[in-house]
């Protein structure tokens, strides 16, 4: 945070990684994407957005992967990155057009009508060779393009046989690490909310007697699924509009439903009453 409001790290910063990544100014928009997934369902991805190294909430992004399947996040970069540019190249056609760059029906600039100056993935050689055909095949393969790795933190540029490595005490290194770590930080939040969504609707559609109502109001008492799964008939029958009969039918029905494997949100780690496993939310590549 002491590193965000003090403009001259922030400076610092940029001319580092403009010069670690021999561009020709520095890169005053900065664009990062991580994907994200749990054992290959639910596959997301965000956008986050830094200009002038100060995060731009309003300008953050997320995906819902919809051509890749399990944990392939080398085609999910590819889907992202591939949709991010063509809309970038619809929207400068429109622009080339009307000779607006802002939206006529909210006055706001137009959300992907201008490019950054610097594209980070969360990766390796992989992620950013992805990165690299999508962007090409949408006309924007003059943007700077780099992978931060998180095992070392190397840093990989296109084609490039060996990393660029950053000294540890870099401020251009601490401001990717931010970049990186706010875009996990998106994806995740993202994720958890369709997990969400996909555990209730797996646990409680087919219990009888249960509507679209009755369900929104289960949630809304415990919160989850599984706190749930953790009540008893009379603690349900509590719930406005649930009775111990439709309660009852609730406990029997949980009781029988193979429970989905808790997140620890920091880490990614899957967790199994409450003891970490070895599989991972995601894959750095």
């Amino acid at each position: 945070m002491r590193r965000g409001s003090d403009l001259s790290a922030r400076s610092q910063a940029l001319g580092e990684i403009r010069d670690a990544l021999g561009m020709a100014d520095s890169p005053l928009r900065i664009e990062c994407y991580d994907v994200s997934n749990l054992q290959g369902t639910s596959v997301v991805a965000s956008m986050v957005v830094f200009e002038d190294g100060l995060a731009r909430k309003s300008e953050y992004r997320r995906f819902a992967v919809r051509t890749v399947e399990g944990q392939d996040d080398v085609g999910s970069v590819y889907e992202v990155l591939s949709r991010r540019f063509a809309r970038y190249a619809e929207e400068r056609a429109e622009l080339a057009r009307s000779a607006e760059l802002t939206d006529p029906d909210t006055g706001r600039l137009r959300r992907f009508a201008y490019p950054p100056q610097l594209v980070v993935v969360d990766g390796g050689p992989p992620q950013v060779a992805a990165a690299a055909r999508a962007m090409a095949e949408h006309g924007a393969g003059g943007i700077a393009l780099c992978g931060l790795a998180k095992r070392l933190e190397e840093v990989w540029l296109p084609d490039q046989a060996d990393p660029v490595i950053l000294p540890r005490t870099s401020e251009g290194l601490y401001l990717l690490q931010r970049l990186r770590d706010e875009a996990h930080r998106f994806a995740i939040a993202y994720h958890r909310q369709k997990r969400g969504k996909a555990m209730t609707a797996s646990a409680l559609d087919d219990i009888p007697g249960l509507g679209q109502t009755r369900r929104k109001a289960l949630v809304a008492k415990f919160g989850s699924v599984k706190r749930l799964r953790s009540a008893t008939a009379q603690e349900i029958a509590t719930v406005p509009g649930i009775g111990l009969k439709t309660a009852q039918t609730v406990v029997a029905a949980l009781a029988g439903a193979t429970p989905n494997p808790s997140v620890n949100p920091t880490t990614g780690e899957i967790l199994d009453d409450g003891v970490p496993t070895l599989s991972t939310l995601r894959r750095d590549g």
